[in-house]
């Protein structure tokens, strides 16, 4: 069994407000084993995005524990990489320099692994582009790509594919999960999409809001790849619906991009 690499133990975070604090999250427990791919569903508001920023160091302020491969997270650091909903990418930079970064590609180190990344993105012939010359599903897979130079332990994605259209949505899922079992990179991803949830997911993680709290957690014991057509698939699905259905708050997207 792989061990625990991530693990989260009664994390509270409070944001202050003239109104009065607001308790974004409250009591979370959350353990990721070694090579797991774990997706977070919830309803605005239940404190996904936050969480996700805490266990990436870009919130450092909050109380309980979070440790990354036995050590508390302080701060931002090569093992973690982070993944927006958009790409971000340096207009004035072409594909192979964005997932380079700041890295020299004269060096032959970094030379070689560019090329492998775009590879495994599968962007081989657009090394030379510019974004302005690429797709929102080619844009979002450069981005992966700079996010996985450093060999992250893990990598957080927060609804990298939630402003893409049906078909590239559902194309960048199998991409994801192409990368994820050539290089089982642990991986946290936030959806507001439950069949986006489901199809990615060792387990999925349901939260509630007012304040955010993990409502549930649940195997998803389907071998890849998986069939959305599949019974087994539908019959998961329901029970995943059937927790969030519990959550106090916004309903979910039930198929968005689907």
């Amino acid at each position: 069994m792989a061990a625990e690499m991530l693990v989260v133990h009664e994390l509270n975070k409070t944001f202050p407000a003239p109104s009065g604090d607001v308790i974004a999250l409250s009591r979370i427990g959350l353990q990721v084993k070694q090579g797991e791919f774990i997706t977070i569903i919830g309803p605005s508001g239940c404190g996904k995005s936050t969480l996700l920023k805490i266990v990436a160091g870009l919130d450092t302020r909050y109380e309980g524990t979070v440790l990354l491969n036995g050590k508390p997270i302080d701060g931002p650091s090569i093992e973690k990489g982070f993944i927006f909903q958009e790409p971000r990418l340096f207009p004035w930079l072409t594909v192979e320099k964005n997932i380079a970064a700041n890295l020299s590609l004269r060096k032959p180190e970094v030379r070689r692994r560019v090329d492998e990344l775009i590879e495994l993105v599968r962007l081989k012939g657009f090394e030379q582009s510019y974004p302005r010359e690429l797709s929102g599903g080619m844009a979002q897979r450069v981005a992966i790509a700079r996010a996985l130079l450093r060999s992250p332990d893990i990598l957080l994605l927060d609804e990298p594919f939630g402003a893409l259209d049906a078909f590239t949505r559902s194309h960048m899922q199998e991409v994801l999960l192409d990368i994820w079992q050539k290089n089982r990179t642990t991986m946290l991803f936030v959806t507001h999409d439950l069949d986006e949830a489901v199809f990615l997911g060792d387990r999925v993680v349901i939260m509630n809001p007012r304040p955010g709290h993990i409502r549930s957690i649940l195997p998803i014991d389907l071998p890849y790849p998986r069939k959305r057509s599949g019974i087994a698939f539908q019959e998961l699905r329901h029970k995943v619906l059937g927790e969030f259905e519990k959550v106090e708050g916004p309903s979910i997207d039930e198929g968005a991009g689907i």
